[in-house]
């Protein structure tokens, strides 16, 4: 794994280079202000039901009393803790606030994070909040070569930005133009791939993680330069051809091959 600036490049197995750029902290704070506004209406709800139930529970008993304010600030580490850790954990490393940041946190490898890697990072943000507002974790991203708080270094994960593609100010379906309407719309043109259908036995030869390093490539090939975007592909089916023995039909090109095999290890993978 190299990192050049803000650009983290991950060689998967297969040998392919899978670039994707670091978060920093502009967005990383725009996610946690998010997070925290979402957070705290939550925890205004919570409140707002411990004010209805104390004064009850008070009178009935103070030893119970003090014991709900006990459950009260147990609920509030739960929550707060719980909130970043399961989204992160079964949301594809965001939460919300990433989300609308357009970052996520993966493992080191480039894999999605697992439970244990949330619940760790996440634990270790009581450390990195110290003394005020996150300045341990600002500091440790600032000084980190990977941009990693302390509980990213921890769990060995990253915050990197996921890029996205834009829609249209007009809508999926809307027109460019004002005269659109008057024409009858076409039909739709069906991709190249759809028509190739390559043996099953090779296919079921590839795993889920060639079906990452496939979709990886996919979402990110419009950001590459056109050589880039060619030598990954050629890279990418030279590795599927020496792992799964499939060959690109005669007059497809390498993208529409690789797009293919995706389209098929998916509906594989969905009858498993």
């Amino acid at each position: 794994m190299d990192l050049s600036s803000d650009q983290l490049s991950i060689e998967t197995p297969e040998l392919v280079a899978i670039e994707m750029p670091l978060a920093g902290i502009g967005s990383r704070f725009i996610a946690l202000l998010v997070d925290y506004l979402i957070w705290g209406a939550g925890l205004l709800v919570l409140f707002f039901l411990a004010l209805l139930l104390l004064p009850g529970i008070h009178a009935f008993s103070k030893i119970s009393a003090q014991w709900a304010v006990a459950i009260l600030v147990f609920l509030v580490f739960l929550f707060n803790w719980g909130y970043f850790t399961l989204f992160e954990a079964f949301w594809n490393g965001r939460t919300p606030g990433k989300r609308v940041a357009r970052i996520r946190v993966i493992q080191r490898t480039g894999q999605a994070i697992g439970l244990f890697e949330s619940m760790t990072r996440n634990l270790v943000r009581y450390v990195d909040q110290f003394p005020f507002f996150y300045a341990v974790g600002v500091l440790a991203v600032f000084v980190t070569r990977q941009h990693q708080r302390l509980g990213d270094l921890a769990a060995g994960t990253l915050v990197v930005r996921d890029r996205e593609p834009d829609t249209p100010l007009w809508g999926e379906s809307g027109s460019r133009t004002f005269t659109a309407h008057l024409f009858a719309p076409g039909s739709p043109i069906p991709e190249p791939h759809t028509a190739l259908t390559l043996p099953t036995a090779g296919i079921a030869k590839l795993a889920v993680s060639d079906l990452e390093v496939l979709e990886g490539f996919f979402s990110r090939r419009l950001d590459m330069s056109l050589a880039t975007r060619q030598a990954l592909a050629v890279r990418i089916a030279s590795a599927i051809q020496a792992k799964s023995g499939l060959e690109p039909p005669a007059g497809a090109s390498i993208e529409t091959f690789l797009e293919a095999t995706a389209r098929q290890l998916r509906d594989l993978a969905r009858l498993q």
